[in-house]
C-alpha cells in the first residue's frame, strides 16, 4: 500500500459553489442579489399561519426538484435531502469536475443537516393518526434521516470515499467543511462534497421557535426584520436551503486548471459548555474559535480583513459577538470589515455555514464585501464596522465566516485568497 502524504504537503481549495437561498436557485443568482443588497424574505406560503405569531420567512420560491432529480426519486427524499441534491448538482457543474471523475474512493461527501425531514415527520405523523399506521409511506425514514442528504449525493456521483454527516444545529455545515478540509488535508480524500441543507419552515418549527421568542414577529415588514447588529433587531429571521462546496486538493485542482475560489488554511470548533440555547455572555466559545482558527492557518489578528459573522439578528447573539471580535482581534477589530449575510438570506439554521461559507469563498474571488441590509439604528453594544447596507470593494487576503449553534457548538473557517 502506498504511504499516504503528510498532511502538511496537502492544501486544500474550494473549486465549486453550490446556493440554494431565498435569494434564489444558482450561485451567480444568489451573488447578484447580495451585491444588490436584496432581500429573500416575504410571507410564508405553505401552510395556514393565521395562528402563528409570526407568519414569514425566507422560503425558496421556484425551486423546481425536478431540474436535478428524477420523477421517481423525489418522492423518497424530504425538502431538505431535495435541496441538498440541487445544491450538490449546481457545486460540482460549478467546479468543472466530470461528475464520472468523482467516482471512487478518492472522493467523499460531508452534508449536514440541523433539523433534518421535519417537514415529512409532521405530515406522517398527521397521516398515521388520520389513516392509521398501515398507511405510513415505506419512504418515511429514508426521507427524513439527516445522513440521507449526504448518501443520496454519495450514490448520485458514485463516490465511495468519506460518506458522513454533521448535526450541529447553526455550526453544521461549517463543521462539515472544516471536517473535510481535514480528511483532505491528511490524505483521506482528494475531493469533498461538504455543507449542509435545511428545510425548517413548518407549522411545528415556526411555533417551537415563536414559543422560544427567537424570532422576529415584525409581520408588517418581513423583509426589514432580519437586521443584524441593528439596535431594534427582534429576532431571527428563519429561512431554508443549502449551501454546498467542492474541497479540492490543491495539486488535482492545478493539474485540471480548475478556477480556484480560495484556499481553506484554518478551522475552529470549541463549545461553550455554558446554556442550552443562549451563548456564553463573555462570549468565551466564540473568542476560542476564532482564535484557534486563525492558530490553525499560522495568521495573526491584523491578517485578517473580512469576517462574515454569525450576526443572526437577535439581541443576545449579535453583542455577544460583537465582543467576542473584539477580544478575539483587539485593538484590530476596529479595521476589520464584519458583516452578515442573513441580514438577505434570513437564517438557514444548518445549511447557514454551507451558504456563508460559499459566499466568504465568492467574497475573496471578487475582492468584493456583501452589505450587512436593515441597518438603520446604531446600537452602542455593536459599534464594529458592519458593512452597512451597501456592498464594498476591498483587498481581502483572509476572511473568516463564523457559526454557532443551540447546544454551545462553535465553528470558524479562515480562508485565503488564492494567488
Amino acid at each position: 500500500m502506498m504511504k499516504r502524504e503528510s498532511c502538511l504537503e496537502r492544501r486544500v481549495v474550494v473549486t465549486g459553489i453550490g446556493l440554494v437561498s431565498p435569494l434564489g436557485v444558482g450561485t451567480d443568482k444568489n451573488w447578484r442579489a447580495l451585491l444588490r443588497g436584496e432581500s429573500g424574505i416575504g410571507p410564508l406560503t405553505r401552510f395556514d399561519t393565521s395562528r402563528h405569531a409570526t407568519r414569514f420567512g425566507g422560503e425558496v420560491s421556484g425551486f423546481d426538484p425536478l431540474l436535478f432529480i428524477d420523477r421517481k426519486e423525489v418522492r423518497k427524499m424530504d425538502l431538505f435531502v431535495q435541496f441538498a441534491m440541487a445544491a450538490a448538482h449546481l457545486a460540482v457543474e460549478d467546479s468543472g469536475i466530470p461528475p464520472a471523475d468523482l467516482e471512487g474512493e478518492q472522493t467523499g461527501t460531508y452534508v449536514g443537516s440541523g433539523i433534518g425531514g421535519l417537514g415529512s415527520i409532521e405530515e406522517t405523523h398527521k397521516v398515521m393518526l388520520e389513516k392509521g399506521p398501515e398507511r405510513v409511506s415505506p419512504f418515511f425514514l429514508i426521507q427524513t434521516i439527516i445522513n440521507e442528504a449526504s448518501g443520496q449525493i454519495s450514490i448520485r456521483y458514485k463516490a465511495k470515499g468519506p460518506n458522513s454527516a454533521t448535526a450541529t444545529a447553526c455550526s453544521t455545515a461549517t463543521h462539515a467543511i472544516g471536517d473535510s478540509f481535514r480528511m483532505i488535508a491528511r490524505g483521506d480524500a482528494d475531493v469533498m462534497i461538504a455543507g449542509g441543507a435545511e428545510a425548517p419552515l413548518t407549522p411545528l418549527s415556526v411555533a417551537g421557535f415563536n414559543a422560544m421568542k427567537a424570532i422576529s414577529e415584525r409581520n408588517d415588514a418581513p423583509q426589514k426584520a432580519s437586521r443584524p447588529f441593528d439596535a431594534q433587531r427582534d429576532g431571527f429571521v428563519m429561512g431554508e436551503g443549502a449551501g454546498i462546496l467542492i474541497l479540492e486538493e490543491l495539486g488535482r485542482a492545478l493539474k485540471r486548471d480548475a478556477r480556484i475560489y480560495a484556499e481553506v488554511v484554518g478551522y475552529g470548533m470549541t463549545s461553550d459548555a455554558y446554556h442550552v440555547a443562549a451563548p456564553s455572555p463573555d462570549g468565551d466559545g466564540a473568542v476560542r474559535v476564532m482564535r484557534r482558527a486563525m492558530e490553525d492557518g499560522g495568521v495573526r489578528p491584523e491578517d485578517v480583513q473580512y469576517l462574515n459573522a454569525h450576526g443572526t439578528s437577535t439581541p443576545f447573539n449579535d453583542k455577544t459577538e460583537t465582543m467576542a471580535i473584539k477580544k478575539a482581534f483587539g485593538v484590530h477589530a476596529s479595521r476589520l470589515a464584519v458583516n452578515s449575510t442573513k441580514s438577505m438570506t434570513g437564517h438557514l439554521l444548518g445549511a447557514a455555514g454551507g451558504l456563508e461559507a460559499g459566499i466568504t469563498a465568492l467574497c475573496l474571488f471578487h475582492q468584493i464585501m456583501t452589505p450587512t441590509i436593515n441597518y438603520e439604528f446604531p446600537d452602542p453594544e455593536c459599534d464594529l464596522d458592519y458593512v452597512p447596507n451597501e456592498a464594498r470593494k476591498a483587498e481581502i487576503v483572509h476572511a473568516i465566516s463564523n457559526s454557532f449553534g443551540f447546544g454551545g457548538t462553535n465553528g470558524s473557517l479562515l480562508f485565503k485568497r488564492f494567488e
